[in-house]
């Protein structure tokens, strides 16, 4: 089966959750994780520091550079992420839906995501015709 990442986004002056939202936030998660874990579809996943703490590490030129920091300025940012095997993108679709109701937070699939980003019309027809190709 292919495996899908969803990914949960933060958008950038969105309010920070109260103590009790976020309580409430973590025990929905903690139960979604049970159910996605109890169906077979788990493989991992994970919730990422605020993006301030981010190390940055780019090896494409002569020396490796190291940069504290998140490396591009942007709107949007992975918070945290499942990695699910399940059988096509409409199963994988269904867990996003749950995934985001437990988080409150947008959740995608990884072809969703990047189709979206693509640079061009060219890249984006290609990463249709993948995803397509696998549902």
């Amino acid at each position: 089966m292919p495996e899908y990442l969803l990914s949960v986004n933060h958008v950038e002056g969105d309010p920070t959750p109260s103590g009790e939202e976020m309580e409430r936030m973590f025990a929905d998660v903690g139960a979604f994780n049970d159910k996605v874990r109890e169906s077979g579809s788990w493989v991992f996943a994970g919730g990422l520091m605020p993006r301030e703490t981010a190390t940055t590490v780019d090896n494409t030129g002569e020396e490796a550079v190291v940069t504290d920091g998140p490396f591009a300025e942007a709107k949007e940012w992975l918070g945290g992420f499942w990695i699910i095997d399940v059988p096509d993108l409409d199963a994988a679709l269904r867990w996003a839906t749950e995934g985001s109701k437990a988080c409150g937070e947008e959740a995608r699939s990884a072809y969703d995501a990047a189709i979206e980003l693509a640079e061009n019309a060219a890249e984006q027809a290609w990463l249709v015709r993948r995803r397509d190709s696998l549902a």
